[in-house]
């Protein structure tokens, strides 16, 4: 799963791993509003790493939490999902929207390993300052450059350069962003 090789979700470790994580989810997305210290404390035990002054809003979704790691100043809005079977990495002060869905799991094309219930992963990058609109759909591989900003609604299934809107299904550049 790490390496992007083929893998098994009923693997007996990788459910003991996903049980955890799901049990700190439920835990943080159960916290009140008044207990930001609890708040850190369960997301440090769930994420991999997560940088001072990050504010995640419950309710929150991952599968195993130790592959996202998430920089500095970072904030990530109400009904988030990251299907962290490869690694997500968000660099310092990346806004993410409402429902926005960072997705590294991916199945292979062949019915019969589908169906035998291989899946496999690619890991999904958000460069420093990146801004990803309400709904945003980031899909396996894809990393976003710098400062781009993704407009709601979009599908991101190929990398985007830094410094550039980009919108749409499937999500593409419509131009370049200044200061």
């Amino acid at each position: 799963m790490l390496r992007g090789e083929l893998y098994r979700a009923d693997d007996a470790e990788l459910q003991a791993d996903h049980r955890l994580a799901r049990l700190l989810v439920e835990q943080f997305n159960a916290t009140s509003v008044i207990d930001a210290d609890g708040r850190q404390r369960l997301l440090n035990d769930l994420l991999g790493s997560i940088g001072s002054n990050t504010e995640i809003k419950p309710p929150f979704q991952c599968d195993y939490g130790y592959q996202i790691h998430i920089g500095s100043r970072s904030f990530v809005n109400y009904g988030a999902i990251i299907l962290d079977v490869a690694e997500v990495r968000i660099g310092d002060e990346v806004q993410i929207a409402s429902g926005v869905q960072l997705l590294t799991a991916s199945h292979p094309l062949e019915p019969s390993l589908r169906r035998q219930g291989w899946e496999y992963g690619e890991p999904i990058t958000i460069h420093d300052g990146a801004w990803l609109g309400a709904g945003v759909i980031v899909c396996p591989g894809v990393t976003i450059g710098e400062n781009t900003v993704v407009g709601a609604g979009s599908v991101v299934t190929k990398d985007l350069p830094a410094g550039m809107l980009a919108v749409g299904n499937p999500c593409r550049v419509v131009r370049e962003l200044g200061d």
